[in-house]
């Protein structure tokens, strides 16, 4: 990445910028303009996150958003209320409060004398999610909207439920914010008689959001809020939408491009869940200058070209082989000028010929830990690995081998006529890039809870023995399978850790099944192109401790159980120019028996370290998951320390019906 220093404008920072909301909580923000904007004001721009712009988020944001001020912007990164060094409570993701503060902040900068009144919003993931909500309660400010890595359905495409299938990353992530919310704010910021009772506040309030979610385990009222898709033409900003094949929120550019009706374009690079001006797998793009062509179009009026450029611009990824983790992906970028695109035919293929015997689907409980994460971030072992210990375990539908490359790009679907011999049962379809050797490279993969066959807010559980029909629809993808290579169907009843196993070993009878694949003319070369990135000059740090990630798998010979471990030490470091050292460790590990789908656990420990001089605080959470036949049972740590003197303890244990899960 090339390291830009010298800007058009001047930029002056604002570490601790307050904005008191109407409630009078106040929310701090890191603001970054230029010197001149007094004199010369321009538009803003917004991200606004629970992850901390302090030590959080602060690498990121290093290169950012001083590259949009010295471009002639205001940029403001603000801590949402009971984050970071704001003030308040959280309760929720995406509450009507979070939303509400956001307009707020939105209406605050429209008015400052440094803005010229218009202001755009960004942000990847959380920040991704809250910025097309907001747009579709259409703050007047707010023009246009950069969103990565996010969903237009809180219900069917976060890391909640899957195909009406139950995520392990509802534990995961429930986890995750709990450990991220315990820390308290700094007393540099907050102040040294003040930041101990903004902690204990918070920790005193903290939820622990897991049993909330679980409760609700169809998509009713409560994803139904935030969720974009269920009305589009609420969002008059311009949209950018962006994401890589290597993230859980692939299908995102696919639907806002679809059926945004204002100005929208959607780019797909081959990226983990990262900003892609730093992103892997390589290529990263000139992501910082590409959105400063949309700010400049729709924040400033200028003619950047941006409504000329294809809607739809993905990077094609070449066959590899099988790794945990891919430094670069070698490919090409396609671009269609309409999305869907008429030159993207669906070829259907029969899978079970007519008359023949079903096939006979009864998986092993621990199928499917060559799947990799849901959304891969730490440049670690997190990808999908090999795939044939999984095939082994599936019942599999290998395809005559290529003669000719095929370009899959779209979204694959398989059609199935199957009956099961119990009321609930998941079924996991993978399609897989078979190498001549035998190797098993992951292309896309789709699950579905069947009793949500016909929908995900008024489940049906099966007829044991009744014949039903099902659509499994797999991920989003952009994938090149070269000739002498053959294409899998991988079909499996369990698909462990991604999804919660269904409460009783079952059997599938699959009688007919129909693999619907978007394939696209071959590219010939790259049909569109990027700078190379840049930034603005990075964080200044020292390493305390070198970041780490591990994963493990163990088989008990003797019990049969099998044990996911994984650990990601994210290592420490010490900010120069304020001091403050930050740290954190998360550890988890998922069980199971391969013949007992009550057997699966999955547990949690995160570590959270802040220090400067002599003042050291640290925050140990800790999680467990598991379930019978009728209940889910979690529970939950918070354990808080100043210094090594224990400050603050609380327990979390609560038990959920299962329904239809």
């Amino acid at each position: 990445m090339k390291t830009v220093t010298e800007f058009p404008r001047k930029v002056v920072e604002f570490p601790d910028m307050g904005i008191v909301m109407p409630d009078g909580c106040r929310l701090s923000a890191r603001v970054w303009m230029p010197e001149d904007a007094g004199d010369d004001p321009v538009p803003a721009i917004l991200e606004h996150l629970p992850y901390r712009k302090r030590d959080g988020t602060i690498f990121r944001d290093q290169l950012t958003h001083p590259y949009f001020a010295g471009n002639g912007y205001a940029s403001v990164r603000v801590d949402m209320r009971g984050n970071g060094d704001s003030e308040g409570l959280m309760d929720d993701e995406y509450s009507e409060q979070e939303l509400q503060d956001a307009c707020d902040v939105i209406a605050w900068a429209a008015a400052q004398p440094w803005c010229n009144g218009s202001v755009g919003m960004m942000g990847i993931s959380w920040g991704g999610f809250n910025c097309l909500q907001v747009a579709a309660k259409q703050p007047p400010a707010l023009k246009a909207v950069i969103s990565l890595c996010s969903t237009v359905d809180r219900y069917a495409d976060d890391i909640h439920y899957k195909g009406g299938c139950l995520l392990t990353e509802n534990f995961g992530w429930a986890s995750t914010m709990l450990s991220y919310s315990s820390r308290p704010p700094d007393p540099l910021i907050a102040g040294d008689n003040r930041w101990r009772d903004l902690w204990l506040t918070r920790l005193e309030n903290q939820p622990f959001l897991l049993p909330l979610w679980l409760s609700h385990q169809h998509r009713d009222a409560y994803w139904k809020r935030g969720s974009i898709c269920e009305d589009y033409s609420a969002v008059k900003a311009a949209v950018l939408s962006i994401g890589g094949w290597h993230d859980g929120y692939r299908n995102t550019i696919s639907h806002l491009v679809t059926n945004i009706h204002a100005p929208v374009k959607g780019i797909v690079g081959p990226w983990i869940h990262k900003y892609p001006h730093y992103a892997g797998p390589k290529p990263a793009i000139g992501f910082l200058q590409e959105a400063l062509r949309w700010w400049d179009r729709w924040l400033k009026g200028a003619d950047t070209g941006v409504e000329a450029d294809p809607d739809y611009r993905a990077y094609v990824m070449d066959s590899v082989r099988p790794a945990r983790w891919h430094p670069e992906r070698p490919g090409r970028w396609v671009a269609e000028q309409e999305w869907p695109s008429s030159d993207i035919k669906v070829e259907a293929i029969e899978l079970i010929a007519a008359g023949a015997k079903p096939a006979i689907v009864t998986t092993s409980q621990s199928c499917g830990l060559a799947g990799g994460e849901y959304f891969p971030f730490t440049f670690g072992p997190e990808l999908p690995g090999d795939q044939r210990p999984d095939d082994a375990l599936s019942v599999c539908f290998d395809q005559p081998v290529l003669a000719e490359a095929l370009d899959i790009v779209g979204a694959p679907e398989l059609l199935v006529r199957i009956s099961s011999d119990r009321p609930q049962a998941n079924i996991a379809v993978r399609l897989c890039d078979v190498h001549p050797d035998g190797a098993s490279e992951l292309i896309s993969y789709g699950v579905l809870n069947l009793t949500h066959r016909n929908s995900h807010e008024s489940p049906q559980a099966l007829v044991p023995g009744e014949t039903a029909s099902a659509r499994v629809v797999l991920d989003q993808c952009a994938y090149r399978v070269p000739a002498g290579h053959r294409l899998r169907i991988a079909v499996s009843s369990a698909y462990w850790p991604m999804i919660w196993p269904s409460p009783e070993p079952v059997r599938l009878d699959l009688s007919a099944a129909t693999l619907r694949l978007p394939l696209r003319p071959l590219a010939k070369g790259h049909e569109a192109s990027f700078q190379d990135p840049e930034g603005a000059t990075p964080w200044a740090t020292e390493t305390v401790r070198a970041a780490n990630s591990e994963r493990h798998v163990d088989r008990d010979e003797k019990t049969g159980i099998v044990t996911l471990s994984i650990t990601d030490d994210f290592g420490a470091v010490r900010d120069l120019a304020h001091g403050l050292a930050n740290g954190s460790i998360a550890r988890e590990t998922w069980v199971i028996h391969p013949d007992d789908p009550l057997s699966a656990l999955g547990k949690t420990h995160w570590t959270q370290t802040l220090s400067r001089n002599e003042w050291s605080v640290r925050t140990e959470t800790s999680a467990e998951m598991r379930s019978d036949a009728q209940n889910f049972t979690v529970s939950a740590r918070i354990e808080a320390y100043e210094g090594e003197t224990l400050v603050f303890e609380r327990d979390f244990a609560e038990t959920i019906p299962r329904d239809l899960l």
